[in-house]
Order: C-alpha cells, then structure tokens, then sequence
C-alpha cells in the first residue's frame, strides 16, 4: 500500500548477524506487494511462510485506470506455489460513483488477465488526494459501487484505508482492513472488529530484499475464499524475539559464554535462530557468529515451541531416552509448552526440555533450533 514514514529502531552490526529483523512484531499473518518489491519468487514467499507465519499476500493490481502492476501475475502464480492465500488490492482515484465502477471494471478485468483466482479479494484501496476532499457520504457510496461491481467478476472485496480516515471521511462499519503505525506494535490488538490491521510498512524478511507492509488478521476472510494450498511446514518457525517492550538492552554471549561487548539486543526485536546452544544446561540461539542470545532472555523463557510440520507431531522421550508411544499425537507441531529453565541431557537422545513429569522433548524440535523439515 501506499508507504508511510514510521519510526523503527534497529540494529545493524555488519557481517556479524545472521539477520536483524523488526522491532516491536505484532504477528505478521499478511503481507502486501507491489511492483516497489520487485518480482517476488516462490522461495521468497516460501520463507515468509515457513519461518515468519505469512498466511495471506495482497498484490497490487492497478491503480484508477491507466496503471497496471507488471508484477502482479508473477506475485500470484508464485506466492500461490509457496502455498499462501493471494488477493490483489486497487489503488482507487476515483470520485464519483460512475469512476468508482470504470475502475473497479479496470482492476477486475486486469486481476482475472493476471490469474487472481475467483473468490479471492479485490481491495479498493482509499487514501488518495482524490477521495480526500469529498463527505464521508460519497466516499461511503463511491467504495460501495467499486465492490457491488467486482463482485460481478467473482471477486470478494472490501476497504483498506488508513485510521484517520476512519469515522471521519469513510465509514467501514463491517470488515475493513485498517492502516495504523503504532511505535510498539508487540501484543496489540488494534482495530479487532475489522478484518485486518496493517500495523507497519517496513518488515524486513531475511530471505527478501527491502521493506514490506505487514497485518495482523482477525478472521480468515483473506485466507478464506479459495482452496487452501497449505505448506505443511507452516508451522516451522526459527525466529526468535526478545522480550520485553521497553527498549531495554539484553546482553548476548561467545560460544564460551562469555558475555559479548557491543552487541547487545533490543527488547521487542526478532531475529532469525540459526541454532540452540548449550551451555551449562542452559539454551542459547545462535543468531550470528559467535553470537548467542539465552532463552531466558526472549518469550520462549521456560517455554518450548513444538518446531515441526503442522500435521504432525514430534515423539517425547522419557529420561532414559525411550519413545513414548503416542505422545505425537499431543506434541504437534506449533503448540506451546511450559517447561523449566535448565536442559536434561538425555541417553541415546541428547539435551531435551521437560515438558511433563518424565517427558522430554530433543531440542532439535523446538522453535530455533534451525530446524527446516
């Protein structure tokens, strides 16, 4: 969507991490493209999958009704092979009802030449200067005619625009994807009773080049309207974040656990995890050379992210290193446990959390571990 300046610390240590991510993550269950990404490939979008929780892509489409996005055809076919949800968004220029239809005509001829499957979402994308002088009236009855006519396509649609606009020049009362840059997105759950609340526009993915804008969803109404085509290593995640939201600084560590000097890490930040070391019982993730974050210090403190694919589950060990028949069935991939501080160093298995009395899980399947399936 259209780029707003927002205030993002980070840290950039060059040649030292493996990757310095984003500041303040709310979840990141959408992401929006444009031809101001490039041509995105399938192991772009697969990595966004696989290791951010990317569920849906927006790509835009057109803009009034003279642009078309050159990259839109290839962002659906290969988002749609990296197995995400894709819908296609318009940036709208008009400013009356009879514009509103020419450009909704324009966008959903275009989105069907570029391959946007039916019942995916078209968004009318309401921000420019042309909506900005008109009543909340017409601009309600302009959005209106743009989705009553891309429906007659097999489309979905609905509104993206920005918070300020909200109540004031366009009403959203059912669905909305809202726009709103908050300086500390991490655990906030702004704009609920809308569909999606875009809550930054400079995400960085390690695996893609530049910045993105990134929602939170609240329904499926973006992944909902066309066949699933779900990876099913959604649920293999080595990002790691640190906890905290106040700007505090955490100390990392060397691979002798000695404390490292100037490379400390923000609280709020994500980092992509490389690996778990061990270190006097104790985990650490490995997020650059000879760089080392303990668990303790991020919101998996005591806490064990079952890394593995999303149809299945991981085998529990019991402490003298035998399988637990079944315990797959309740150790699947994506959910959460509790456990304690300190490793358990298991026969035949090697060091694994205990997550129950007598169950153990290898640490090569918890979140940031580097495990990728």
């Amino acid at each position: 969507m259209k780029k707003k300046l927002v205030y993002i610390v980070s840290l950039l240590i060059a040649g030292l991490f493996f990757c310095t991510t984003n500041v303040n993550a709310a979840r990141t269950d959408m992401v929006d493209v444009s031809n101001h990404n490039g041509y995105m490939t399938v192991s772009n979008f697969q990595d966004m999958l696989n290791n951010y929780g990317v569920k849906a892509v927006v790509t835009k489409i057109s803009e009034g009704t003279y642009y078309h996005d050159y990259t839109a055809a290839n962002n659906i076919k290969t988002a749609q092979a990296a197995g995400l949800y894709i819908n296609g968004y318009h940036f709208a220029r008009y400013s009356t009802v009879s514009g509103a239809i020419a450009e909704a005509d324009y966008a959903a001829t275009l989105a069907k030449a570029d391959g946007l499957p039916v019942g995916s979402v078209l968004v009318t994308d309401v921000e420019a200067e042309q909506q900005n002088g008109l009543s909340r009236a017409t601009n309600n009855a302009n959005n209106k005619a743009f989705m009553d006519q891309v429906a007659k396509y097999g489309y979905r649609s609905d509104v993206y625009t920005m918070s300020s606009w909200l109540g004031n020049k366009i009403d959203v009362n059912t669905g909305g994807w809202i726009a709103s840059y908050p300086y500390n997105a991490s655990g906030k759950q702004w704009y609920s009773g809308h569909h999606s609340w875009q809550w930054g526009s400079t995400y960085n993915f390690a695996g893609s080049y530049g910045n993105f804008d990134v929602s939170q969803n609240y329904d499926n109404f973006f992944t909902g309207g066309q066949s699933p085509q779900v990876d099913p290593k959604s649920t293999i995640n080595n990002v790691v974040s640190v906890k905290g939201d106040s700007y505090k600084a955490f100390t990392t560590y060397n691979n002798l656990g000695q404390a490292n000097v100037g490379t400390n890490v923000i609280s709020g930040t994500s980092w992509k995890s490389n690996g778990i070391t061990v270190i006097k019982d104790k985990s650490y993730y490995v997020i650059g050379v000879d760089t080392l974050l303990p668990q303790a210090s991020t919101t998996f403190n005591r806490t064990v992210v079952v890394n593995y694919l999303n149809n299945y589950g991981v085998l529990a060990y019991d402490s003298k290193g035998n399988s637990i028949k079944d315990s797959n069935k309740t150790f699947k991939g994506g959910t959460s446990w509790q456990t304690k501080d300190k490793l358990v160093n298991i026969p035949n298995i090697g060091y694994a959390y205990e997550v129950a009395t007598n169950e153990y899980i290898p640490i090569k399947y918890a979140q940031g571990s580097g495990f990728k399936g």
